[in-house]
């Protein structure tokens, strides 16, 4: 996958046991859960593209029409739009494509145990957490079989804006083939054949006044279907 095709998104795990010990990390809440190209994920419109003229608060004007109140009724879309008014480079169609991708290079680096592609991705309290049950799984000389298939759907289930910090939820559906294999070869969880179909709500953060167009993720919870 090309860095420059993630778009813009650096991505707060911490779990019980799920999937081959990928939900040790990614089954449970945090406890910072709110209602909420190089190395990193960005939600970021060509530089070359003309800016979008600045909306007047939240008001559409309809052809024959007088200006009208457009606040959503429905929370999410009234936390997107929110989002939009703080940062005008702010797209859901290209925060849902780069999402997908963050979360695909997420999962499959900590099945391979890689580090270096996960510290620049989390926040330094999931990036514990994942390092932990790396180390449980190298400690017990065990390997992963791992393969991410795709995803069933994404989307965003809420969002909002808490002073400048934008947080979105998006509910991934995806399917996984994965094993824990013993030092000896045996399968310790999971199967190296069977598709499995997983469900996991990722929370992603960003503060909206920041030069940085980096999202963080900051609480996940999942399971197996």
């Amino acid at each position: 996958m090309a860095n420059s095709e993630i778009l813009d998104i650096v991505l707060i795990a911490v779990a019980g046991f799920l999937l081959f010990r990928l939900y040790s990390v990614l089954g449970r809440r945090t406890g910072h859960e709110r209602p909420h190209d190089d190395a990193a994920y960005r939600f970021q419109p060509n530089p070359e593209a003309p800016a979008a003229p600045a909306p007047e608060a939240n008001v559409v004007t309809l052809p024959g029409a007088k200006a009208v109140d457009a606040k959503p009724t429905d929370p999410v879309a009234q936390g997107l739009l929110d989002i939009k008014l703080a940062d005008r480079n702010f797209e859901t169609e290209r925060f849902l494509a780069g999402a997908r991708q963050a979360y695909e290079t997420i999962v499959t680096a900590f099945a391979n145990g890689d580090r270096v592609a996960l510290k620049p991705l989390l926040s330094d309290e999931v990036f514990h957490a994942f390092d932990q049950s790396v180390t449980t799984r190298e400690s017990a000389k065990e390997t992963t079989q791992f393969t991410f298939v795709g995803f069933k759907d994404a989307k965003i289930v809420h969002a909002a804006l808490n002073a400048r910090a934008a947080e979105v939820t998006v509910a991934f559906g995806a399917q996984f083939i994965s094993a824990v294999l013993s030092a000896q070869g045996a399968v310790v969880e999971g199967s190296p054949t069977t598709v499995r179909d997983v469900t996991d709500v990722w929370t992603f953060s960003r503060d909206t006044k920041a030069r940085d167009p980096n999202w963080t993720l900051v609480a996940t919870s999942g399971e197996i279907a």
